[in-house]
């Protein structure tokens, strides 16, 4: 049997064996559209092996990468690996359709376990979806990545020494009720993010696999329900003179890309992020904004207490770092990754 010199282990993740994922799907897209598809060579490099497919009576060869789930941070190296393997084919067990949509943008093929297929090539061109898959994984819950325990962690990572202060300072500072706090204490404990150090006292441990996590499930389960809502600017303000706004100390913060242009004055923003503790009708008076569902300016209600924050006017570096690999975008990775490397680093 055909195994990856990388993909031999059961990946927990998945719950299936990386080999088996890619015969699988494979298989599915056989039943569902009558590609047929081969392995040439078991090994290339930095890459996962040769695949050939038979598209229309017209064989195409790629190279292939295999993931379990594909997430927003991980894009920028797949783009760097696209650009050294011609025909490069993503193979993945969930690829959510906004990271399908970026693959697409950047003409990187891809096929899910389902056997939802993209390929644009000097030969074929084929786009399949619909397809679902016969089981999908259910995840017992951990607390500690429900939006009470993601502001938790949040602020964990900004400061650790906050995990050995008393539960109801800790339960204070995130905003959330003192009975979740040892639910998200036990739910790190069981991925071993946190170990006991001595009788109540608690270390962090795997920081930056638990950064990663945090970035992956803030856009997933925490950013949709802080959602006010999304504006435009009015004339009196344009896309050339945000900066000229002056927020509300402490109540107002830039995230996302404004954050990353004033923490690293690198990032000419296009989608323009706030953070508020004001109301909606306060925003539109005070900032000259305009509703409209299709606006550049996301706001969201603020999450935290206290001043976990670059400034009194922008976000801490890491939730700007968050958002930023959230995105997908390239030039907006590039200056999270200065922001990781000047503010977030020696922390993790």
């Amino acid at each position: 049997m055909f195994t990856f010199r990388e993909h031999i282990e059961y990946d927990e993740q998945t719950g299936v064996m990386e080999d088996k994922l890619l015969y699988t799907a494979l298989e599915n897209l056989k039943n569902h559209t009558g590609i047929q598809g081969w392995i040439a060579a078991a090994d290339k490099g930095d890459a996962d092996g040769v695949l050939r497919l038979l598209i229309n009576n017209r064989e195409d060869t790629f190279t292939i990468l295999i993931k379990g789930e594909i997430r927003f941070h991980q894009l920028e190296q797949i783009r760097q690996m696209a650009k050294k393997h011609k025909n490069l084919l993503l193979i993945a067990n969930t690829i959510f359709p906004k990271i399908k949509q970026e693959l697409r943008n950047n003409r990187i093929c891809y096929l899910d376990k389902a056997g939802n297929i993209f390929v644009q090539t000097d030969k074929n061109y084929i786009w399949i979806e619909g397809q679902k898959n016969d089981r999908l994984k259910i995840d017992k819950i951990n607390r500690a990545f429900t939006p009470a325990g993601l502001k938790t962690v949040y602020l964990f990572l900004i400061n650790e020494n906050l995990v050995n202060q008393p539960q109801r300072t800790i339960a204070d500072e995130a905003g959330i009720a003192l009975g979740n706090i040892n639910y998200i204490i036990n739910g790190l404990k069981e991925y071993e993010f946190l170990i006991e150090k001595g009788r109540k006292h608690f270390q962090m441990i795997n920081k930056e696999q638990l950064l990663n996590k945090w970035i992956e499930a803030f856009e997933e389960k925490l950013k949709p329900t802080l959602h006010i809502g999304n504006f435009r600017f009015t004339a009196r303000i344009t896309e050339n003179n945000w900066k000229d706004i002056a927020l509300k100390p402490n109540e107002t913060y830039w995230g996302g890309e404004p954050a990353g242009a004033l923490i690293t004055n690198y990032l000419v923003p296009e989608i323009f992020t706030l953070f508020t503790d004001e109301t909606r009708n306060n925003l539109v008076k005070n900032y000259h904004l305009i509703p409209d569902n299709t606006g550049n300016i996301q706001i969201f209600k603020k999450f935290w207490k206290g001043q976990a924050t670059y400034n009194e006017t922008v976000v801490h570096p890491l939730l700007a770092y968050a958002e930023l690999m959230n995105t997908g975008n390239s030039r907006c990775m590039e200056t999270a990754k200065i922001i990781y490397d000047r503010h977030i680093r020696e922390n993790i």
